[in-house]
């Protein structure tokens, strides 16, 4: 049997998992994303970078909530303005003839939140090779665009990360009418600059539906950290000690409230693919728009070598 908290230690807590798709303009998925088979490639010089398994599944656990905590029935009416959906065509008007790319250089995070794609003025280019020189670096490429998300599939493909440092990309037509190299160079995502991105999305998003800004969560901003780095370890409201969740940055005896809301996986890659994650799911924006929560703590943890690399945390609180 569930104990029953005073109505003035009442908690929210929710939960998501994001293997490595992600959700946008609050449409639910709770199924497994497959790719089309889209286009068949070929080895070149008897070397293939494609990926030949799906990007993956996105699957979103039922939340669990303390039995004082009233169901909150206002909702966003969108979040379309919190993701892009339009595909990193490198600002290219007039690409030269023979070539796929103005640039010859680009940057990119750790956790790509773009596809890379051939120049915007390109099309029917037909069958494709892509190409890394580093695979320390960009391992190779998925087999497909992330379609979902408003990446062309015949134009772009999204790149399988495997470390900070750069690398040489080569991408051809097998007719031979256009090939180009483009140096890559991948850096560490900014933790602070995006932690504190997500409070201002979710204050945009509170506006929208007519609530009070949060202000930053400084009593629970290390406990945020705490529990981003923790679900690398175990991802569950129960701690790695066996403890809950609100442990780490406890109710005061005075009184308050508070939530937590978590995401992890390849394609939770920014603040703003993720706050949409959160915002497609009814009960994780129930968390986002509870009138009673004044502050907010944002957790952010960016592993290469563990198995979904993202880990985000949000703590939501009174005091």
């Amino acid at each position: 049997m569930d104990e029953k908290r005073p109505k003035n230690n009442k908690m929210t807590i929710l939960l998501s998992v994001n293997a490595a798709a992600i959700l946008i303009a609050g449409v639910l998925i709770a199924s497994a994303i497959w790719f089309n088979d889209g286009l068949t490639f070929r080895t070149v010089d008897e070397r293939s970078d494609i990926v030949e398994d799906t990007i993956g599944e996105m699957e979103l656990l039922e939340s669990v909530s303390d039995s004082d905590v009233e169901s909150n029935s206002i909702y966003a009416t969108g979040n379309d303005d919190y993701v892009s959906t339009s595909s990193h065509e490198f600002d290219n008007t007039e690409v030269p003839a023979g070539e796929l790319w103005n640039e010859n250089a680009i940057t990119i995070y750790a956790t790509p939140d773009i596809d890379l794609c051939t120049g915007g003025s390109l099309s029917d280019l037909g069958e494709m090779y892509w190409q890394t020189s580093n695979t320390n670096v960009i391992s190779g490429f998925y087999n497909s665009a992330r379609t979902w998300l408003g990446y062309n599939d015949e134009t772009c493909r999204y790149p399988v990360i495997s470390g900070i440092g750069t690398t040489t990309i080569t991408a051809g037509t097998y007719d031979g009418r256009r090939k180009d190299s483009i140096t890559v160079t991948v850096i560490a995502p900014p933790a602070d600059q995006w932690k504190h991105e997500v409070l201002s999305l979710v204050n945009k998003i509170r506006i929208k539906n007519n609530l009070e800004q949060l202000s930053w969560g400084y009593t629970c901003e290390e406990a945020a950290d705490i529990r981003a780095k923790e679900t690398v370890i175990k991802y569950a409201h129960t701690r790695p000690d066996g403890t809950s969740w609100s442990t780490v940055c406890p109710v005061p005896s005075s009184g308050g409230v508070s939530g937590e809301n978590l995401a992890i996986g390849n394609a939770a890659v920014s603040p703003a693919t993720t706050v949409a994650l959160w915002m497609g799911s009814e009960t994780h924006r129930a968390n986002i728009l509870n009138p009673e929560y004044t502050k907010l703590a944002v957790g952010f943890n960016f592993d290469l070598d563990s198995d979904y690399k993202t880990y985000w945390s949000q703590f939501f609180s009174t005091y």
